[in-house]
């Protein structure tokens, strides 16, 4: 067997591994699990990359990034390399066929989604397999005190012991000891096997400025305009504020351009393509924009607003000076960015009377159902993500476990008449086909199929009528699309109470959102230190510096810390308060809730305030400046007047006149 030396030369065109590279190795080619903890571009994927050009199994790896799995996939498999990836950008032939490769043994290396393990199916391949390497790229998201937090994270430790992995390896920009803990603990990786780089590079100074909202501006056209120009990524917290800002810095004379996740596919792809073609572009973008970006001279990251955490704020600002040159990043600190970080945190808790609602109605389904995420999301007014995460606590602590997914509805377009379709089949295949094709409701270009209707038109089994729509499009015989997914759950106990399940559920979330605001309190801990900022950022992760680091903006300006402006937190308009409490009392059933009414009033949209239209409702975001807290505990003393007390119903019209008018100084 060739040595790693050799592989890293061969296959790779290296000469020498990067710190931690070779120990990271080394572990896992003596059939120990390891862990890699590196800052943003110091080579992790290299970690099981070459294992598995050596190793008599398949290699299994875990991302959530599409782009990155894409984009490591080209590379490798220019250099002749058997690698390819599942996700949800392939056709059907296609997982066919990288299935086929893998179970051949010409595929070694297989990048998949976490999500992919809730499909019986691919569970049922791979356990048939020899998994010599089971990957875990983001690995810090199977902590709940990760600051990225992801419910099918949860899982992978258990589909590691399930598909009889031979070896772990964990891999991971950013993790606190806490965090490693829960890693190595999770994937059984003793503590000798966790290899951390730091997240500390002399190359990379950062500087904070104190500043206030209507000066930020002036202030980052000025740093632009001094600083020679080179490729520049500016982080925001806002969809809209990206499109802001990159307008005003395009309009002052300077390649910029918007980056989120609420633009086209298409969009994006060609904004992120510009930027990595150009020595000085600048592009305005949301945490969306950076994973997976394989640009090694990045020379200026700024933090137009504050970044939600301290981990957050190292993965960010490491994206600059990969190729080892000086870099410069700079956080613009202002207090008024707090409420809408911190509304992303509790928007995300939903009301106890929900969890309640949700808990009750899944444990009277029946010992199989299935149910669509989207519909139960909407039905209890949880966020998408919030459900997942409650069913997934549900599957860990025993109570339930998720099967494969299906859709529920298929979307045709012939590229055949009906005629000519059926003409390719005889008996009853073509009596099953024509009852089929019936069945379908036709749009204006695409036919709609419901698989509950198609199978009582039909009389065959769902499985059935699913493998005749694929292989009508396997054999472009028409163009196939799916939408309505329904997931499926299998109920293994019951528990005594729904309502003290649905308490400790709420609980367990409760206790994320505290600790979701912890780390945006960090944040500003960290920028108005008095003392070295890279240090005080590397004891943040376990990693203090021996000595101050000579470069940051306390250590530069001779030991002056920044003197924050106060967060401004301003009170409640009562003209406004007195216009919401006559909305609330129009509309008990959404806004009855203390959430949910502070939800509306603070700009934080749900499931049942869209359904009610009262997202665009001219209160929504009234206020949105004064902090969450605050509203919260007045709609909570407020909230046993509302929908009982006949004064307040009586004031209902009056406050729909009211709403004809301005609404109050709260809202400027």
């Amino acid at each position: 067997m060739p040595s790693i030396d050799d592989v890293l030369h061969a296959n790779f065109g290296l000469e020498q591994f990067r710190p931690g590279q070779r120990e990271v190795i080394e572990h896992l080619m003596a059939g120990r699990s390891a862990a890699a903890v590196f800052p943003t571009g110091g080579g992790k994927s290299l970690c099981y990359q070459l294992p598995a050009q050596l190793l008599a199994g398949l290699s299994l790896v875990v991302s959530p990034l599409i782009a990155l799995m894409k984009d490591q996939i080209d590379r490798l498999q220019a250099r002749g390399m058997a690698a390819d990836r599942l996700d949800s950008t392939r056709t059907l032939p296609e997982l066919s066929e990288i299935m086929n490769g893998v179970r051949s043994g010409r595929i070694r290396l297989l990048y998949v989604a976490p999500e992919r393990f809730n499909n019986e199916r691919f569970r049922e391949a791979i356990t048939r397999l020899r998994i010599a390497l089971f990957a875990v790229d983001e690995a810090h998201c199977i902590s709940e005190w990760g600051h990225n937090f992801r419910p099918d994270y949860l899982k992978l430790a258990a589909f590691a012991r399930e598909v009889k992995a031979e070896r772990v390896l964990a891999l991971t920009a950013t993790a606190t000891p806490q965090v490693l803990g829960d890693i190595c603990r999770g994937f059984g990786i003793a503590a000798d096997c966790a290899i951390c780089t730091g997240v500390y590079r002399s190359t990379l100074p950062s500087l904070v400025r104190a500043t206030g909202a209507r000066d930020r501006d002036a202030e980052l056209l000025d740093r632009l305009a001094a600083r020679p120009a080179g490729p520049t990524i500016v982080y925001v917290t806002l969809q809209r504020t990206a499109e802001q800002v990159a307008k005003r810095l395009a309009a002052a004379g300077h390649p910029a351009r918007a980056y989120h996740a609420g633009m086209e596919d298409a969009e994006r792809a060609r904004v992120q393509d510009w930027f990595l073609q150009s020595d000085r572009a600048i592009v305005v973008a949301t945490i969306a924009f950076g994973m997976g970006i394989d640009k090694s001279n990045i020379r200026y990251v700024y933090h137009y607003n504050l970044p939600k955490s301290l981990e957050n704020f190292a993965q960010e600002i490491g994206r600059a000076g990969r190729d080892g040159e000086k870099s410069l990043c700079e956080m613009f600190v202002c207090p008024d960015d707090l409420n809408a970080l911190e509304n992303f945190a509790y928007g995300d808790t939903p009301a106890p009377d929900a969890v309640r609602g949700l808990i009750e109605h899944l444990f009277s389904l029946g010992a199989e159902f299935d149910a669509s995420l989207h519909e139960l999301s909407a039905r209890h007014d949880i966020r998408l993500l919030v459900v997942r995460t409650l069913l997934t606590y549900l599957e860990l602590d025993g109570h339930m476990s998720e099967g494969t997914p299906f859709y529920n509805r298929y979307q045709f377009r012939p590229r055949a008449n009906s005629a000519d379709i059926l003409s390719r089949f005889e008996g009853e295949r073509r009596s099953f086909l024509d009852k089929l094709l019936r069945a379908a409701e036709q749009a204006k270009t695409w036919f709609h199929i419901d698989l509950d209707r198609a199978v009582e038109a039909t009389g065959a089994p769902r499985e059935r009528i699913v493998r005749a729509l694929d292989y009508l499009a396997d054999q472009q015989l028409l163009e196939l699309k799916v939408e309505e997914v329904r997931h499926r759950f299998r109920r293994h106990k019951t528990p005594a109470s729904t309502a003290e399940l649905a308490a400790q559920l709420y609980q367990r979330m409760t206790e994320r959102e505290a600790r979701e605001i912890a780390r945006i309190r960090e944040v500003l801990e960290l920028a108005g230190h008095d003392g070295c900022l890279a240090s005080r950022l590397g004891a943040h992760f376990g990693e203090p510096l021996e000595k101050p680091c000579g470069s940051c903006s306390w250590c530069s300006s001779g030991g002056r810390r920044a003197e924050l402006l106060p967060h401004r937190a301003d009170g409640i308009d009562e003209s406004v308060w007195s216009e919401a409490a006559g909305l609330r009392a129009e509309h008990s059933d959404p806004l009855a809730d203390p959430r949910a009414f502070t939800r509306l009033l603070c700009g934080i949209s749900s499931p049942r305030l869209t359904r009610a239209r009262l997202s665009s409702n001219r209160l929504f975001g009234a206020l949105a400046h004064v902090p969450f807290s605050a509203v919260l505990r007045r709609a909570e003393q407020d909230g046993q007047r509302v929908g009982r007390d006949p004064k307040a119903q009586d004031k209902a019209p009056q406050a729909a006149a009211a709403r004809s008018r301005p609404v109050g100084s709260g809202l400027s």
